[in-house]
């Protein structure tokens, strides 16, 4: 009996042993798989109910137990967020006008904030509440002071959510005046002795100068106003860099969240934008992020990288009605370890992740923001045919597909009034593009390693919930024959050229990521350094691109402020020549500022170009460091008594030199025989 009660003992205690194993085990595991989720400090099981406060005549006050968010009454400026053990994430010192608040640049540079004169409760709920602060534009007071728009912004707060969504209906009816608006954005001036360390993207990231290392007694301005060098800064580590607002763009299909990191607090602010479907030129168009100040945009409308050839004149008699938003401006914190900077920049990526799930968001009550069920989808594939190339008929792989207003082929880069939804094909050329808006648009697309632009000649209709599949697609790229020869990668930019090293002492940091090399200050320069003594002579079949083909068009710096104009040779052997029959130059840009690019063939002389650009471009890419502005091509005829069996050479003249950024950036030349 002994023996028996001494064995239950024993199993028992080697029951519980397992058991205490186990669950030691188990808490390892946990501790190794989420510790990010152990350090961030907002998470509740039961968070309070959404409280509103309209009491006070100059202000609202939204407070979820998360943020507490402080707005003007009727303006609609964003004045406050307070949010852990800050008061106040907005630089309190400013004017309440200048802390969160949207502005226009409108007509001869006009700026507008658009305060709003009355403001609304739409919906109050213990989870949720939204607020519209509106104004309607009116002739008699408005003309020529305001900005001529009907605006209604919204501010949403949701329980258990540390953060608040901001979207705008911009609305223009027939009767208003002209208008052109050439910049829609909201802009959030952030605790400048608190926010001073910037993340834009998982390799761009770092601690920022201050504002005041900006002005003229302790840094030096450069080419332009936007770039200085730090010649004093109040932290010596930034001594020598320089500093450029343009250095810290992204395309729009990539500007999904940026922000800041206050180290003190462990705090982190961010500008979350789940779709591009309100930003205007398409998917490529960069625009700014964040920058010193501490400064976080949210871009809407812009002319950067695009000039005044993107579409942002409003006629009389043409009623406009826009959402712009939402975007979601989120808070964060974790406990201060040596690694939060990492902890708050991969949560804030997963908090992008779910507010993407969750677009659109079905909490918003705007009528003119359409929810899932009323919107529609297209489907499809697109195949490439290009006989050259290949036989058969390619899949159109990684192309880039998207409904745009209706228009030409390509006319979505300069698109700036409608909703455009883009979309990218798989390896078979499939795509799906969902949610789209109700409206009337055209399928464009461009693919990667081709030329040219793809529209369908067709007008597509989306109706709520409607699903649209449009078969099989092929698009026939500009082709007229075998190539000869060619320079680049068929992509609408630049990146595969060479690119130089910056000056040692115009360098920034941020921009030392082989991605990122073509941001640096000053490149343009580098010119007439490596080519001290005549202009760029390629020679196909010697020459590599990435070696030998700069990345920029750029005039001659001789010093003093004079600039020269280059002509670059192409150099190739022509076997053989067919005289009677008719060859094809593609020239395709990946930017132009102010430019003219003349084309001679083998008489550099020649009184009169056989081909000529004219003036094109506005869109600045080369002081801005973008690696491109606006596609072009150019298709260009060649009869062919032109050549010479033999040695040729083609001159590109870049005619104009006014300034360092009368500019081409080229993307890809190829030379083409006669039809086979």
């Amino acid at each position: 009996m002994e023996k028996v009660a001494n064995r239950s003992h024993l199993r028992k205690l080697v029951l519980w042993l397992t058991m205490i194993i186990e669950l030691l085990l188990f808490l390892s595991a946990c501790s190794v798989e989420i510790p990010a989720r152990k350090l961030l400090k907002h998470i509740e099981s039961n968070p309070p109910e959404v409280r509103l406060q309209t009491n006070d005549p100059d202000r609202v006050v939204i407070d979820n137990g998360l943020v507490e968010v402080t707005i003007e009454k009727p303006s609609g400026f964003l004045t406050g967020i307070k949010y852990e053990g800050l008061d106040n994430v907005l630089e309190s010192r400013n004017h309440d006008s200048n802390r969160g608040y949207w502005d226009i640049v409108w007509d001869d540079g006009a700026y507008d904030k658009i305060a709003t004169k009355h403001v609304k409760v739409i919906t109050r709920t213990d989870d949720l509440v939204e607020l519209s602060f509106t104004k309607k534009w009116n002739f008699t007071t408005d003309h020529n002071e305001t900005v001529p728009l009907n605006i209604d912004k919204r501010y949403i707060i949701r329980r258990g959510v540390p953060g608040l969504y901001m979207y705008g209906i911009f609305e223009r009816q027939e009767d208003f005046p002209d208008a052109n608006m050439y910049q829609i954005r909201i802009a959030f001036k952030l605790k400048e002795d608190k926010f001073r360390f910037m993340a834009i993207s998982d390799t761009r990231q770092r601690s920022m100068p201050s504002g005041e290392d900006r002005d003229n007694i302790r840094s030096q301005t450069l080419a332009f106003k936007e770039a200085v060098l730090m010649t004093n800064p109040s932290n010596p580590q930034f001594k020598g860099e320089v500093d450029d607002k343009y250095q810290y763009s992204i395309e729009n299909k990539d500007n999904k969240l940026h922000g800041w990191i206050s180290d003190d607090e462990a705090v982190g602010f961010w500008v979350i934008t789940p779709s591009d479907e309100f930003r205007t030129g398409g998917p490529h168009k960069q625009d700014l992020t964040s920058h010193v100040g501490p400064v976080a945009l949210s871009m809407f409308v812009s002319t950067h990288y695009t000039g005044i050839e993107i579409d942002t004149e409003y006629k009389k008699g043409e009623a406009w009605k826009k959402v712009f938003g939402p975007v979601f401006i989120y808070l964060n914190s974790a406990s201060s370890d040596n690694d939060f900077r990492k902890t708050l920049w991969n949560d804030a990526k997963r908090q992008l992740s779910e507010e993407i799930k969750s677009w659109p968001y079905d909490f918003t009550r705007s009528e003119d923001f359409p929810h899932a069920e009323q919107r529609g989808e297209v489907s499809g594939q697109l195949l490439v045919r290009d006989r050259y190339m290949d036989k058969e008929i390619v899949q159109a792989h990684s192309a880039f597909v998207g409904l745009a207003a209706p228009g030409y082929a390509g006319s979505w880069q300069t698109e700036g009034k409608g909703y455009q939804f883009w979309t990218q094909t798989d390896k078979t050329g499939r795509f799906k593009i969902k949610n789209v808006r109700p409206g009337e648009y055209n399928l464009h697309s461009w693919v990667h390693g081709f030329l040219g632009n793809y529209k369908l000649d067709l007008n597509i209709t989306i109706q709520p919930g409607n699903k649209i599949n449009l078969g099989t697609l092929v698009y026939d790229p500009p082709r007229n024959g075998p190539t000869l020869w060619e320079i680049g990668i068929p992509d609408r930019k630049a990146a595969e050229f060479f690119i130089p090293d910056p000056y040692p002492t115009l360098s920034n940091p941020l921009c030392t990521d082989k991605a990122d090399r073509f941001r640096q200050y000053g490149l343009w320069d580098r010119y007439s350094d490596i080519y001290s003594r005549h202009d760029l002579v390629y020679t196909v079949g010697f020459s590599n691109y990435s070696q030998d083909w700069f990345y920029a068009h750029v005039p001659r710096n001789e010093g003093n402020s004079t600039y020269k104009p280059t002509t670059w040779q192409i150099k190739y052997n022509l076997e053989d020549v067919n005289e009677t029959g008719n060859y094809t130059l593609q020239l395709a840009l990946a930017a132009a500022s102010y430019a003219e690019l003349q084309v001679r063939f083998n008489n550099p002389d020649a009184d009169i170009p056989y081909f000529t650009t004219t003036r094109i471009g506005y869109d600045n890419a080369v002081a801005r460091h973008g690696i491109h502005g606006l596609y072009r091509l150019y298709s260009i005829n060649v009869p062919g008594n032109t050549f010479q069996k033999g040695e040729n050479t083609i001159f590109l003249n870049q005619t104009r030199s006014q300034g360092s950024f009368n500019a081409v950036m080229y993307d890809y030349i190829r030379l083409e025989g006669p039809t086979v």
